[in-house]
């Protein structure tokens, strides 16, 4: 306390001030426009308040008009990032969001290799974008498929959004091109097996009404024998006659397996190896 005491008289009164102000409402990641209700300054005068703070390696630029607080305890640290999840969260501003497929994933102990790239949807398109070497990348989504959402508590006091373990499965049964492909997805339902519900995998893959969700969570329920023949049931009655590659990530080859509608483009060889691992 000392430390950070000495730390901040030695900031001048404004930049203390704006510091002390920003750790007490919680806004460690913060905008340009904070700087100027806090400090009652213009946008330019604001900006060059914060880019001389950046010089100085109190505060980090994350992209134009984002920032985050250094802390105190990294001395003369002058590049921190920060927790990715908040600042994916703070990129979009906090608003119509959900941290999902491969990010999700790792944030539900479903995967056994950290995730190189944050994955956010969005209900506004978004380039991607790369802070200070993490790349953020954003998958747009309509209104009505914003559901299976729950909250996840990154420190005690910053949480985020992020699709539920149910949910997560089937956005990644959905898209598992950004999941590492659908080997990935089939390890983490495998992995997360006993704490999975899977009358909610059910009801969530009916919602988004897609059939190549139908087909794949169908066929992994039933190899990896999660769930009843009931449950099972219940999916087979939405298959239309159409066929779908198991992996759409994968060339299109590998035998037709009608009872699920699927060209299986992984073999069960592959997939059932997860379970021995």
């Amino acid at each position: 306390m000392h430390y950070k005491y000495n730390k901040l008289k030695t900031l001048g009164l404004e930049a203390a001030h704006l510091v002390t102000t920003l750790y007490e409402r919680n806004r460690p990641v913060f905008r340009l426009k904070e700087v100027q209700k806090i400090l009652h300054l213009n946008e330019a005068s604001s900006r060059n308040f914060v880019r001389k703070l950046v010089d100085r390696g109190v505060v980090t630029r994350l992209k134009p008009g984002l920032f985050i607080l250094v802390p105190f305890e990294l001395g003369k640290e002058r590049v921190y990032t920060g927790n990715p999840l908040i600042v994916a969260r703070e990129i979009i501003n906090g608003k119509g969001y959900y941290l999902s497929y491969g990010t999700a994933m790792e944030i539900h102990g479903m995967v056994t290799q950290p995730q190189l790239v944050v994955y956010v949807t969005t209900l506004k398109p978004r380039r991607p974008i790369n802070v200070l070497g993490t790349e953020f990348r954003f998958i747009h989504s309509q209104k009505k498929f914003f559901f299976g959402l729950s909250d996840h508590w990154v420190t005690k006091q910053e949480k985020v959004r992020v699709s539920d373990l149910e949910r997560t499965v089937i956005d990644g049964l959905k898209e598992p091109k950004y999941c590492g492909g659908l080997t990935e997805v089939a390890k983490g339902l495998w992995m997360r097996r006993h704490d999975i519900k899977v009358d909610q995998l059910i009801k969530y893959s009916l919602k988004l009404n897609k059939g190549a969700i139908i087909r794949r969570l169908g066929y992994l329920l039933e190899l990896y024998n999660i769930g009843s023949s009931d449950d099972w049931g219940i999916l087979r009655q939405h298959l239309t006659e159409t066929y779908v590659r198991l992996d759409p990530l994968l060339p299109t080859e590998g035998k037709f397996l009608r009872k699920w509608r699927l060209q299986l483009n992984v073999s069960n060889e592959e997939l059932l190896s997860v379970v021995r691992t």
